[in-house]
């Protein structure tokens, strides 16, 4: 613990680093809200899992898309 609180006070920070920037994420978060894409989609953009993609996104605006149906007549 001593040696983590030492790490701390020179900057360092533990973890993983994300894998989506900052400017991926709010990209993401646009391509989402606008359903321009779905989130397979995205997540294949940036070459990540849907997993991912769903952990950048904002938690209040994450919300199941339906599927688009085909027109068959």
């Amino acid at each position: 613990m001593d040696g983590l609180a030492s790490a701390r006070a020179r900057g360092r920070v533990g973890g993983r680093r994300p894998k989506l920037t900052a400017d991926q994420a709010a990209l993401a978060q646009e391509l989402y809200d606008t359903r321009d894409k779905t989130v397979q989609q995205i997540a294949d953009l940036f070459g990540v899992p849907r997993s991912t993609v769903y952990g950048h996104l904002k938690g209040d605006t994450v919300r199941r898309q339906p599927k688009k149906t085909l027109d068959r007549a």
